[in-house]
């Protein structure tokens, strides 16, 4: 049996409801409750959790077991198979075609799981919206499966992220492509490509290639630049600087620290024309979020100094920033003050972090490497850097 229908089975059982009152309670179908706690459905729609934990009393979490999702090796396999189209019975329940309204819903659900760092829901979630936005476009006309085609392809660019930061670099490199594939059938194909390519940049910079993350980032920023005069939208703004994120990231690592900085001014040149700080599904950006960047590029270069000094002048948020971006500011300031061995500094940071964004933190490289380091310097271990080392999986 699945971590799901044995929780579910439990949970269950302990609050005293039969399948029946359950499904009067949650508004869930015997059938698809029944499907569930035998293990006949891989995973549920995000709207079947939420409706079944809010009955149970209960939060999906709970539902979905309390593995962590880097170690979740079934769902990442789920997530693998959805992604490769293996379209079977066992992803969505029941098999009827969703309305676009109801897509809709489940891709922001989708897409604020991820924004808040909450990878067990998402990795659940994830492939049944990719089956349920398949079927849409297979089964709907016109403009209708140009709207499913952008919500699927939504889908897989949220697939490329979490399996990116799940450390699944071939998963996430092959969601970015069904992405890319996905935009020539939405309903603003120019946008939803360039927002696919930021994607692949991104996984192209983790795997290494360094010189063709930048290339295409690049190129696709130049493309959605030459319209941005003449239609200056907040969303091809969005998509705009985070391609420049993408390529200033590759470029020290290439040994062209000059070129990070030239393509950081022209992100920070965008960022304070648009004004604000904004937060989709096409782009995370603003002044705050590519004052941050400058922060993180120069800890990139080995400049912690550096990186203090600007991180002085990132400005208040001026609109939404994710916490995991919040988070990763404080790591980076926190691997910042190590290196000057401003140890007092580096707890804040590290607690700050790990408070922002719980989960995220959690799996990060960084994060791990940093409160090792505070480890060995301070021997003795308090109560607070115990529960900090236990947090980021420090020895």
């Amino acid at each position: 049996m699945l971590p799901l229908g044995e929780n579910l089975a439990r949970i269950r059982t302990a609050r005293g409801l039969t399948q029946e009152e359950l499904s009067r309670a949650s508004g869930v179908s015997v059938d698809t409750i029944s499907r569930l706690e035998r293990g006949m459905h891989a995973t549920a729609r995000r709207s079947t959790l939420q409706a079944l934990s809010v009955a149970l009393g209960t939060d999906p979490g709970r539902l979905l077991s309390i593995q962590p999702p880097e170690q979740d090796t079934a769902g990442a396999e789920q997530l693998r198979r959805a992604v490769h189209a293996l379209d079977l019975p066992d992803f969505a329940e029941p098999a009827e075609v969703l309305g676009l309204g109801d897509l809709q819903d489940a891709a922001s659900g989708a897409w604020s799981d991820y924004l808040a760092g909450r990878h067990t829901e998402l990795l659940a979630g994830l492939p049944a919206l990719m089956v349920d936005t398949r079927r849409a476009v297979h089964a709907l006309a016109d403009d209708h499966a140009a709207q499913a085609a952008g919500l699927l392809a939504t889908a897989y660019r949220l697939t490329a992220g979490l399996a990116g930061r799940l450390g699944l670099v071939d998963l996430a490199a092959h969601a970015a492509h069904r992405a890319l594939d996905t935009a020539a059938y939405t309903t603003r194909p120019e946008l939803d490509e360039a927002a696919a390519l930021r994607y692949l940049a991104w996984v192209l910079v983790r795997q290494g290639d360094l010189a063709e993350a930048e290339r295409i980032a690049v190129r696709a920023a130049q493309r959605l630049d030459a319209g941005l005069l003449s239609r200056p939208d907040g969303d091809r703004i969005g998509v705009f600087g985070s391609l420049l994120f993408n390529a200033a990231s590759a470029a020290p690592r290439q040994g062209l620290p000059g070129r990070a900085d030239d393509l950081l001014r022209a992100a920070s040149a965008a960022a304070a024309r648009s004004g604000v700080d904004r937060v989709d599904e096409t782009g995370v950006f603003g002044p705050r979020v590519a004052a941050m960047q400058a922060v993180d590029a120069a800890m990139r270069t080995g400049n912690p100094d550096r990186a203090l000094l600007l991180a002085a002048q990132v400005p208040a948020p001026a609109g939404a920033v994710p916490a995991f971006w919040e988070s990763g500011h404080r790591l980076h300031l926190a691997a910042a003050c190590t290196d000057l061995e401003r140890w007092g500094e580096v707890v804040e940071h590290l607690d700050a972090a790990r408070t922002l964004a719980p989960q995220w933190s959690r799996v990060q490289p960084l994060g791990h490497t940093v409160v090792s380091q505070l480890v060995e310097h301070r021997g003795r271990r308090s109560e607070r850097l115990g529960q900090l080392a236990a947090h980021y999986g420090a020895p």
